[in-house]
């Protein structure tokens, strides 16, 4: 089906004055995401929001704690927020997790993990762990129930939120009820046909993608190996026993076929699988309900899946 009408008059404003990435500097990109942010329309209520500071490996990490309007331990999703390893925060996913916590009523932690190039692989999946152990063993401390565990993350944090799950299978916990990875960047070798039969023109390019790798794992993958499990989860040997998942994707979306991919490989593994390929979206829908009823209800549909998942 043709993208989302709504969805298509902002690519059309964003195509009409095309960027450059390589002369951007990632200051210059942040500034720009964050202006994106309004996409996802004015911060709805929750019960309370705490902003806090975690351990991490290489100083503190800040993270921000939303919780719902509930009595006793509600089950907690630690979320990683997109941007390509390089740009994004605690301000542009705000409106996102307020949204998860009040659908899914459920406590969410929001981590600010290092960003590449001043903090560059592997600074955000020891941060992204360093997150998620410090919740499993604090969860009261945060309203939470460390019993009904999930991780989750758009992009580049749905990369993270698969690769710390993986390492919680490996490293016998925390245990997880679930994964909720919203179109994932699962492959950073980029060989799969989707990067370039979508690669321009539907919000996420190819050449974004590349910008973003460069910095995040060094010109020459000085920092880290794209071909890596480690960086890149789809080409982890074995996912068995990891946490049942949800995966999203988008039909236009330059990452589609890797998150498919991932979907296709969980399942290969026995792991429950629920996964939803949405057809006229692009990436970053997740965080466009303010623009597209069909983006709203995508998310809204995946928090209620978050519910059921952890409400059992």
């Amino acid at each position: 089906m043709p993208v989302v009408p709504e969805i298509q008059t902002l690519l059309d404003q964003l195509n009409a004055n095309p960027i450059d990435m390589a002369e951007l500097t990632p200051e210059a990109m942040r500034a720009l995401f964050t202006a994106l942010a309004a996409t996802d329309g004015p911060p709805v209520e929750v019960g309370s929001v705490e902003d806090r500071t975690i351990p991490g490996p290489r100083g503190d990490v800040p993270v921000r704690v939303y919780r719902p309007d509930v009595d006793g331990g509600a089950p907690v999703l630690v979320w990683y927020h997109g941007g390509g390893w390089v740009i994004g925060d605690l301000e542009s996913t705000d409106a996102t997790c307020r949204k998860l916590c009040g659908r899914a009523g459920v406590v969410v932690v929001s981590v600010d993990y290092g960003l590449a190039p001043e903090q560059p692989y592997p600074a955000g999946p020891d941060d992204a762990w360093a997150a998620l152990t410090w919740v499993a063993e604090h969860a009261a401390e945060v309203g939470g129930d460390s019993d009904r565990l999930a991780v989750g993350g758009d992009s580049a944090g749905g990369n993270l939120a698969a690769l710390v799950a993986i390492r919680a299978r490996d490293e016998g916990g925390p245990a997880l009820r679930h994964q909720l990875l919203v179109y994932p960047a699962t492959d950073l070798v980029m060989e799969h046909p989707s990067i370039d039969a979508n690669g321009e023109g539907y919000f996420l390019t190819k050449a974004s993608m590349e910008w973003f790798r460069h910095h995040y794992l060094g010109a020459d993958g000085e920092h880290g190996d794209a071909a890596s499990p480690a960086v890149s989860p789809l080409r982890v040997a074995d996912l068995a026993g990891v946490a049942p998942a949800q995966v999203l994707t988008a039909e236009y979306d330059p990452l589609v076929d890797e998150g498919d991919a991932y979907a296709a490989r969980l399942a290969d593994a026995g792991v429950p699988v629920d996964h939803v390929r949405h057809p006229g979206l692009v990436h970053g829908f997740f965080g466009m309900g303010a623009l597209s009823a069909t983006c709203d209800e995508a998310a809204a549909d995946a928090a209620d899946r978050l519910r059921r998942a952890l409400h059992a």
